[in-house]
């Protein structure tokens, strides 16, 4: 609705802010023509009423003057001098036949009074000073010449004057203080200008300023993410020579004793080929058997550590106690010195497909450092204890021990690199691994409980990886 009444002021043309006095002259010329037509309309009714028929033609001829004009101010853009002009002259001449046409108790002069506003309005200052001349000087002379017969006094026209003059000054007043208050505005408009042209250069500036330092902070990163991921590689590493160095003791102990035995069958196999004097032993046939029996236990032995340090990661199908069981087993020769119970409770037997290699390496940490706190406690029947649990999708493996539990202080830094409570003895890597090992690899979670009865590791992983997770 606003939006058709300012294209209706404006003659449905368009103005941008150089030119908002040509849009203030439209909308006043509009709104001139619109009540003067309406005043010349209420004219003819009243005189025609009171049967006072010498104005009905001439205000008839100016409504259709103003409905003229009305139509080429909306046809001709450039017509607007020219038609302010015709409103002007059309004004003056209405007000002086006022004058010199009608009587003072009609109260028509008081129209005068509106002529400042369209000087103000529709001419130049010049032109407008010319016209108010003319103007006064046509009312003056009014009651003084022979030509009309006019009903206004000398003091009558007098005071009218006086009355147009007042007017008129408060009028150009106003428009003083009009042109001032728009040239304040448009100064601060200017200066507010300004000021966003410094404000978006200094954002151009600080944004190209942010882009170096983001492309800075990128590089960084970049830089540090390389860094962190030879450290992580590195750490794997120590980790991976760490649990190597365990297992080659392992190995060492466990082939001592069934290296003795073949030692001990072969020489006795010798001593009672010499009693014999080259016949054939008795029971030589068992002796190569233990012996054969003996070194095939050795090659199992070999091919489960070549298959836990095999470079190679794939994901391979196994039951859950045979997973258990395999961690198991390499912790089994330390188990027999420590006098330490491993209890790997029943379960269904289900499937899951996994990491082999890596869920062993995290359980081997587990129980050794389970059986280093054993060997550390003072329990008379130290025991370690493997469960395992459903959860949906997921497994958890739970390891328990029946040492003295861990320290508050130690619990907060047990999964940090390098953090260790066996002294020179560890190197500070099995938890953080297997935390690292389990979170990027598994999709899961190492946490633990602890009190002074024990400790309680809980494994969580998925029980089915795919390839491309």
């Amino acid at each position: 609705m606003k939006l058709k009444i300012d294209n209706f002021l404006t003659s449905g043309f368009e103005f941008d802010d150089s030119q908002r006095d040509l849009k203030s002259g439209y909308q006043m010329i509009n709104i001139a023509l619109f009540l003067s037509g309406a005043a010349f309309i209420y004219g003819i009714v009243v005189n025609i009423i009171k049967e006072i028929p010498i104005f009905v033609p001439l205000e008839i001829f100016l409504l259709f003057m103003n409905v003229g004009m009305f139509f080429v101010l909306r046809k001709y853009r450039s017509a607007f001098d020219k038609v302010a002009m015709i409103i002007t002259v059309q004004c003056t001449f209405l007000l002086l036949a006022i004058i010199y046409t009608s009587a003072p108790e009609q109260m028509k002069h008081t129209w005068i009074y509106t002529y400042p506003i369209v000087l103000l309005y529709f001419q130049k200052k010049h032109y407008g000073s010319y016209w108010f001349v003319f103007l006064l000087f046509m009312i003056m002379i009014a009651p003084v010449q022979d030509f009309v017969e006019v009903k206004y006094s000398l003091f009558q026209v007098t005071y009218i004057s006086v009355v147009l003059l007042v007017v008129s000054a408060i009028v150009r007043f106003y428009q003083i203080k009009m042109v001032e208050a728009k040239e304040l505005i448009l100064k601060q408009q200017n200066e507010l200008l300004d000021f966003n042209a410094q404000l978006e250069r200094q954002v151009k500036e600080k944004t190209a300023a942010l882009l170096e330092l983001n492309e800075s902070l990128e590089a960084k990163v970049e830089e540090k993410a390389v860094e962190l991921f030879q450290k992580d590689k590195l750490i794997t590493v120590q980790s991976k020579q760490a649990v190597m160095g365990e297992m080659i003791n392992m190995i060492a102990h466990q082939w001592r004793q069934p290296l003795s035995m073949i030692t001990l069958k072969i020489a006795n196999y010798q001593f009672e080929q010499l009693l014999n004097k080259g016949h054939k032993p008795r029971g030589i046939d068992k002796t190569l058997a233990e012996i054969s029996d003996t070194i095939i236990y050795l090659a199992d032995t070999i091919n489960d550590f070549q298959t836990y340090f095999h470079p190679n990661k794939e994901l391979n199908a196994i039951e859950v106690d045979t997973l258990l069981k395999k961690a198991v087993n390499f912790i089994l020769p330390r188990v027999s010195d420590e006098a330490v119970k491993i209890i790997i409770e029943e379960n269904e037997g289900f499937i899951i497909h996994t990491y082999i290699n890596e869920i062993v390496q995290v359980l081997l940490n587990l129980l050794n450092n389970a059986v280093d706190a054993l060997k550390n406690s003072t329990q008379n029947e130290p025991k370690i204890t493997i469960r395992t649990e459903e959860l949906e999708d997921k497994l958890l493996i739970f390891v328990e021990d029946n040492a003295n539990g861990i320290s508050d202080e130690n619990v907060a830094k047990i999964f940090e690199p390098y953090f260790s409570t066996k002294g020179k003895n560890g190197t500070g890597l099995g938890l953080y691994m297997s935390q690292m090992i389990i979170q990027k690899q598994f999709y899961g979670d190492i946490s633990v409980v602890t009190s002074p009865e024990g400790s309680i590791f809980r494994v969580e992983i998925l029980k089915k990886l795919y390839e491309n997770r």
